[in-house]
């Protein structure tokens, strides 16, 4: 706890006003110590002891004391006061013996070997005691005047001894005091304040350093003075402070005095005080930190600097950062201050703050000013991070595996009908329009010579719409299998399912299927090996690297050497999975099932499945309640590469995702989450609003819109059907799909395509009964579709029926103007002779001279054969025609006759 001035005074025996005056020439402000009821802190408070307690180490020391006549004592300050004229000084108690000054030499010079002289500029400067006023101390003898001052001279330290005052004056010390003087060995420096000496007889007493007080230069007494010229008072001389400085010129000590330049003076200087080890030791780490907080902290400041590496923006260089990033996180990376780049971004005409977003671009061209060179790249999703933990793990159990074989080719060349002859089902029977529409994988378990092995067969649509399903069917394979008809040959879808399996880098294995029909001529075949040829795919009987295999589903020629070609080809790419470890592979179609919830078509590709393993597919995660595999057989585990279906996703993945198994479901919740997010800021994002794109949008509201809700049975027929509705859209009509998702259609959507004024689309899925009874009710079309085509084709119709007719001209014939006849009130009258077609009434004139049309779109208001009203004239007869609101015609102008027809318009 603070004290104050006064209670530390009181602690060290000095007055209030010593400590002030102290303090005020160190420097310390006026406003922190004012007087003495000022607070004062801890370390102010250790440094004011050590100014004044320096000395008392320092001035200790042992002497002997005489007998003393207690009469002389008590007599001899009331004559040295009246030789001084009362001087304000405080006396130090000395029991120096007169007739025996030798002895009293003799006890201070054995003393002095104990101690350590203090330096000859000690740290403070030493005040006089004579501030203190102490009536009852005791005096030197006046017998011993002149041995005093020798001691004096020899212990300069001795006049000022510890501050003493009594209540009373001291009792007279008893007369049985031995006449020998009796030696006190030094104790040691003073560490703790003593008790006040009282005066008791001849005994030892310990004198003290004085008090540092302050104290006016007391007046010439009219006594006998010191060789010093000073009298019995003697000042100390002005000496350095803690820091070195001498005090200030004025200021207490600080003015030079009479008589503090002579021989006493200087021996007080060099002998005046004892210092032990320990006190210099203190002394020196006092001195050592007194530095203070500040001075400390700067230095510390100065080391970090020097420590720091330099910023990006100090020494230039490379800098990389991950999309997207604000102002403030740019500033961080870089060490350019975030101002500075606030400032560059409103020189360039944009607005942002501290915590807005800014374009990567932007900050490349911002950051070239400052001579650092910025990359910018794009932060890893937790999807990703998994994916790269798959792709670095620990293979466990590395094993051969069978390989993925996918079916491609041109619509209707008999793509399922091959699967079925070597799964020995009949799947093509059930597709709807005979064609397939989604895709679909297949375990086949097959004989190969004396070995059964297994082959994943995935079979892909043919028809245009499905461009996405070939592609990814392609993807996820191994092997592809290229069908072309005999009868056909290479057709577009071919050519397209060429391309894609180049793409994914796989072997491609012609299967020439329908053989057995007559048009499958030797001719022909030989015709459809050149189109392959000139695609890149050279059969081997031509001396290519590309096997083609004739066969016939129909009489199941071909299939099983087609079988040992593939299973050829697998052991040359020399296939192998990892049978142990977390599960990966791909989602190839997603469907809602009644009762099930989402379900999955999955290949697994890596790793064993297992019930109970947490998930993640795109945006579905979830954990694994149940494996079937694709003959409706529940699995406790499937190992690659095996065609499975899960159920237990929260959602519906699209086809194509990557399927991962992670160590918990938070991390698999994590992955989906991000990409839910992903998709749902592309949505929302709105492009800048310029004039040009108000003038769009204005365009846009005059469109007319046909909407459609969408609903189909597995994800990937949603996908395809919502991209062939968007191909439809044209400049003037524009279809949009507001909703598109899997499963039936229930009242919500009637609802939504009530409030927007749309048609319910439904692939191969009905509407529930409540669903049916509300759309009547609101009025609300729904269509259900079995076929892909049906659809488009009625979208477009309907597309069509909402386009504006053309107007087309139609001309009906030319007439030539032989005369011109003025009538009154009736204006001019043209008598023509028509050359070609026909002129019919109420028809359209267009008038040309020389060539050049002068008049359009004139209404011919009557036409007359003679005198007669006649409703059309033909080609070499003569007439009379009057033009509406047009009565400059002449001679030789060529009267053209047409009208305008409305023609319906297709997309």
């Amino acid at each position: 706890m603070a004290k104050r001035v006064f209670e530390i005074a009181k602690e060290l025996g000095i007055k209030s006003k010593a400590i002030v005056e102290k303090c005020r020439a160190e420097g310390i402000p006026e406003d922190v110590i004012k007087n003495h009821m000022s607070t004062v802190s801890a370390g102010l408070e250790a440094t004011v002891h050590d100014w004044f307690r320096a000395g008392d180490a320092a001035g200790t020391a042992v002497e002997t004391a005489e007998q003393v006549d207690i009469e002389k004592v008590r007599a001899k300050p009331a004559r040295r006061a009246r030789a001084k004229a009362k001087p304000v000084e405080k006396k130090v108690e000395e029991t120096t013996s007169a007739p025996e000054p030798a002895q009293a030499e003799t006890a201070v010079e054995d003393a002095e070997p104990t101690q350590r002289s203090a330096p000859a500029k000690p740290a403070k400067p030493t005040k006089v005691a004579a501030a203190v006023k102490t009536p009852d101390t005791a005096s030197r003898q006046p017998e011993a005047d002149e041995t005093a001052g020798e001691v004096e001279q020899s212990q300069p330290a001795a006049p000022a001894a510890k501050t003493t005052q009594p209540e009373s004056p001291p009792k007279p010390a008893p007369m049985n005091v031995p006449t020998r003087p009796q030696v006190i060995k030094p104790a040691g420096p003073q560490l703790e304040k003593k008790e006040a000496v009282r005066l008791s007889g001849p005994k030892v007493v310990r004198v003290e350093a004085p008090e540092p007080a302050d104290a006016m230069r007391p007046r010439r007494g009219g006594g006998p003075r010191s060789p010093g010229g000073g009298g019995a008072f003697i000042p100390a001389g002005p000496m350095e402070d803690d820091r070195g400085r001498s005090p200030r010129r004025g200021g207490p000590g600080g003015a030079r005095r009479r008589g503090g330049t002579g021989r006493r003076h200087s021996e007080m200087e060099g002998g005046g005080g004892s210092w032990s080890e320990q006190d210099l030791a203190e002394r020196e780490m006092r001195l050592q930190r007194s530095g203070g907080y500040l001075k400390q902290r700067r230095q510390q400041l100065r080391r970090q600097e020097s420590e720091r590496p330099a910023s990006p923006a100090q020494a230039g260089g490379k800098v990389t950062i991950a999309a997207p990033f604000t102002i403030k996180e740019l500033s961080a990376a870089t060490g350019v201050k975030a101002a500075d780049i606030i400032k560059k971004l409103f020189l360039q005409g944009v607005i942002a703050k501290i915590n807005n977003s800014i374009d990567p671009e932007k900050a490349q061209e911002i950051m070239i000013d400052f001579d650092i060179e910025l990359e910018v790249t794009e932060a890893k999703t937790a999807e990703e991070r998994i994916s790269e933990e798959f792709k670095d793990r620990q293979r466990i159990d590395e094993r051969p595996r069978g390989p993925v074989v996918t079916i491609l080719g041109h619509v209707d060349h008999g793509k399922t009908s091959l699967l079925d002859r070597i799964r020995h089902a009949n799947v093509a029977e059930g597709e709807a329009g005979g064609i397939t529409q989604a895709t679909s994988a297949f375990s086949v378990p097959v004989q190969v010579g004396d070995e059964e092995k297994t082959i994943v067969f995935i079979d892909t649509p043919g028809h245009e719409a499905f461009t996405s399903m070939r592609a990814r069917g392609a993807n996820v394979t191994d092997i592809v299998v290229l069908v072309v008809a005999a009868d056909d040959g290479v057709m577009p879808q071919t050519i397209e399912s060429i391309n894609h399996a180049k793409a994914a880098d796989v072997p491609i294995i012609v299967a020439l299927n329908k053989i057995d029909k007559p048009e499958a001529t030797e001719a022909n075949i030989q015709r459809i090996l050149g189109e392959l040829a000139e695609h890149g795919l050279n059969p081997t009987e031509w001396g290519g690297d590309t096997e083609v295999v004739r066969t016939s589903a129909v009489k199941n020629e071909g299939i099983q050497e087609l079988l040992e070609i593939l299973d050829l080809q697998a052991q040359l790419l020399e296939l192998k999975a990892d049978f142990d470890g977390p599960a990966s592979g791909t989602v190839i179609e997603a469907k809602r099932e009644e009762g099930k919830g989402s379900v999955a078509n999955i290949l697994v590709q890596e790793g064993k499945l297992k019930v109970g393993d947490f998930i993640v597919a795109g945006r579905a995660y979830g954990k694994i309640k149940r494996i079937t595999d694709d003959r409706g057989v529940t699995l406790k585990a499937a190992l690659p590469p095996a065609p499975v279906q899960i159920m237990g996703l929260d959602q519906l993945p699209d086809a194509g995702d990557k399927f991962y198994v992670t160590d918990t479901l938070s991390k698999a919740q994590q992955a989906a989450q991000q990409r839910r997010e992903q998709e749902r800021h592309e949505q929302l994002v709105q492009p800048k609003v310029t004039l040009d794109s108000l003038f769009n949008q204005m365009a846009e509201s005059e469109l007319k819109e046909i909407k459609v809700v969408l609903k189909a049975d597995v994800q990937g027929s949603v996908d395809v059907i919502k991209n062939e509705i968007e191909k439809i859209s044209t400049e003037e009509v524009r279809l949009k799909v507001l909703h598109a998702a899997v499963g039936g259609i229930t009242e919500s959507d009637v609802l939504l395509a009530e409030a927007s004024k749309a048609i319910i689309v439904g692939f191969n899925v009905i509407p529930s009964g409540k669903a049916r009874r509300l759309a009547e009710t609101k009025g609300v079309e729904i269509r259900s579709y079995r076929v892909i085509y049906d659809i488009t084709d009625d979208l477009r119709k309907a597309a069509e029926g909402l386009l504006e007719p053309e107007l087309r001209e139609e001309v009906l014939g030319h007439a030539e103007v032989r005369q011109v006849f003025k009538i009154s009130k009736v204006g001019s009258v043209a008598g023509c002779y028509v050359t070609d077609g026909v002129v019919e009434r109420d028809a359209l004139i267009r008038v040309t001279r020389n060539d050049i049309v002068i008049e359009h779109d004139r209404r011919l208001e009557q036409l007359k054969r003679f005198k007669d009203d006649a409703k059309e004239v033909r080609a070499g007869m003569e007439c009379g025609m009057k033009i509406a609101g047009y009565d400059d015609i002449k001679e030789g102008d060529i009267l053209e006759c047409y009208k305008s027809v409305e023609v319906k318009r297709t997309l």
